[in-house]
């Protein structure tokens, strides 16, 4: 049974609040936009390949990586960064499915428009 648009829209809505509180944690290292900080820049990430950030030094093995950011990738990542691009640089994990989904979500929405 589908839910009706209005409940599925406050549930994305509050999942992307959600997203942008998880992605407090991430800001130490990375902007919400194309500022290189420690971490590179993650606005327009969804669906850009791995490694490629314009002036970011990345680790040998994601600089040589031809992943795509997806979901699917994105999941994997933030779920265990070093398992998925063995030698990265980035430490911090997102350990719940659901914060993982809604970081995920909101970093499409700073996909969005570009």
């Amino acid at each position: 049974m589908a839910l009706p648009a209005n409940l599925s829209s406050a549930l994305a809505e509050s999942s992307l609040e959600q997203g942008e509180k998880v992605f407090k944690r991430c800001a130490a290292c990375h902007a919400p936009s194309d500022q290189n900080k420690t971490g590179p820049g993650l606005a327009g990430i969804v669906g850009k390949t791995a490694g490629k950030a314009a002036g970011y030094n990345y680790s040998p093995g994601l600089a040589s990586s031809t992943l795509v950011w997806d979901e699917q990738t994105l999941d994997s990542f933030l779920q265990n960064p070093r398992k998925l691009i063995p030698g990265t640089k980035m430490t911090l994990s997102v350990p719940k499915p659901d914060d993982r989904q809604s970081v995920i979500l909101y970093l499409k929405s700073l996909t969005e428009g570009q």
